[in-house]
């Protein structure tokens, strides 16, 4: 098995409590070390001591390590030993989770000019340069120390938190147990690129010491679903990246046939996996023949193992794949199946399991129901009219908005519930340096302070 241990300010750390991880069929295929709060707490006091690298040397070691993340070794890994194994731990498809950690390599590479477009024009980044001196502002940090606890339902999730390391944050790094080896081998790369082990470490541990990483970092960045929303809604150091719930407007004045294509790979991309799949589709008329075109479509797409370079669809343990299908009967109820809960198993043998897409056609756009999101391609289809308002599309990080009516789109612009907004032909996956996420992370990271100089 590949041992992934911990990585602290004295350098690697195997400890004495380790918990087996395994793929979706069940085979045991890595050891993780599991560190104490204890180790939690000194690990980022040591990392409070430290001070930040200078700018330049920051911005080198970023690039280095996207290099070595994505053509080197680390960890003992090359790139595609990592990819081969992250995909047998998360279920992901292969060629997703390569294409995810490409772009984590991509992200780390470009950090820098990700978090220029969140500086104010009238801010400086050090208090040295001549404009200040006259009077005006510096962007600073709120804290010294940011502690992550990361996703696992992909690689691209990595791509985000090494903006702070690039604002010259210390960063822990807390990885989830679905797929813990993204950030183990990000990691690595970023201290073989020249960043000390106190500017970041990773710390898996238990729920214990995830709480002691929340209190001990001056600010936080969590995953997960509502109950972890509802834990922090009230902490203010605390940015919570929590459900989806992404979804695709259409409106009268539209052909909902021109847009399949982008509908179904809006659903599929990225193995249904992702928070900015579309979990929902709301179309201004008979929403019937939509919801039909798009189960054809989906309903092609072949169950395959995760290795396979074609497979499009995530794997689990065959009983965790039924409890979710069991859970999507559940929720279903009063909604019409054209491709139901009782196909999504597609048993694969080995203990594992595919997750076929699902398709249900609701009679009224239920907002409950609408932001139900599950880790495979699984979309509700429901009528819309400018009479239910916005209200269907509450608690969205991204609404595509396939409409030619601006009022609209200065409506769901100004839903504050509502993260992204793409008016046109866009997938809800799309990304790019310029277009935030859920926000800058950088809003949250740093402030402008006044400043004037002799």
């Amino acid at each position: 098995m590949v041992p992934i241990d911990a990585l602290g300010p004295g350098g690697e750390y195997r400890t004495r409590r380790r918990e087996i991880i395994s793929g979706t069929s069940g085979a045991a295929v890595a050891e993780l070390s599991i560190v104490p709060p204890l180790y939690v707490s000194r690990t980022l006091a040591a990392q409070r001591k430290a001070t930040p690298l200078p700018v330049g040397q920051r911005a080198a070691a970023l690039s280095d390590a996207a290099r070595i993340f994505a053509d080197g070794m680390a960890a003992g890994l090359d790139f595609e030993a990592y990819v081969r194994l992250a995909s047998r731990i998360s279920g992901l498809p292969i060629a997703v989770t390569r294409a995810g950690a490409r772009s984590v390599a991509d992200a780390v590479s470009g950090a820098f000019d990700a978090v220029s477009p969140a500086r104010p024009v009238g801010a400086a980044l050090d208090w040295r340069e001549e404009r200040t001196r006259r009077g005006g502002a510096v962007w600073a940090r709120r804290g010294e120390v940011f502690a992550v606890h990361a996703a696992g339902n992909g690689p691209g999730v990595h791509g985000l938190w090494p903006q702070a390391l690039a604002l010259g944050y210390r960063v822990a790094v807390r990885p989830s147990r679905r797929e813990p080896l993204t950030a183990h081998r990000l990691v690595h790369a970023l201290r073989q690129a020249g960043f000390r082990p106190e500017d970041v470490v990773y710390l898996p541990t238990d729920h214990a010491g995830a709480d002691e990483i929340i209190r001990s970092a001056d600010l936080a960045m969590v995953y997960g679903g509502q109950q972890v929303v509802d834990k922090y809604a009230d902490d203010p150091a605390v940015i919570v990246n929590g459900p989806g719930r992404s979804k695709i407007l259409i409106t009268a004045d539209q052909d909902w046939r021109d847009h399949v294509d982008l509908i179904v790979d809006s659903i599929a991309n990225l193995g249904g996996m992702a928070c900015v799949n579309t979990s929902a589709v709301l179309y201004e008329g008979d929403p019937a023949p939509l919801a039909g075109a798009i189960a054809r479509r989906l309903a092609a797409i072949e169950p395959l193992p995760t290795d396979d370079e074609r497979a499009l669809l995530p794997t689990q343990p065959l009983d965790h794949a039924r409890a979710l299908a069991d859970h999507l009967a559940a929720k279903a109820t009063g909604a019409t199946p054209l491709l139901g809960a009782d196909q999504v198993v597609a048993d694969l043998g080995d203990g594992y399991a595919a997750l076929r897409p699902a398709v249900h056609l609701l009679p009224e756009p239920a907002a409950d129901t609408l932001n139900v999101e599950l880790p495979f391609p699984c979309v509700w289809v429901s009528p819309w009219s400018p009479g239910a308002g916005l209200e269907p599309l509450r608690h969205s990080l991204v609404v595509s908005a396939i409409t030619g009516d601006e009022k609209l789109i200065d409506e769901l612009l100004a839903e504050p519930t509502i993260g992204n907004v793409y008016f046109g032909h866009h997938p809800t996956w799309y990304a790019a340096p310029g277009i935030p996420h859920d926000g800058f992370l950088a809003d949250a990271l740093m402030r402008t302070k006044g400043f004037i100089a002799d």
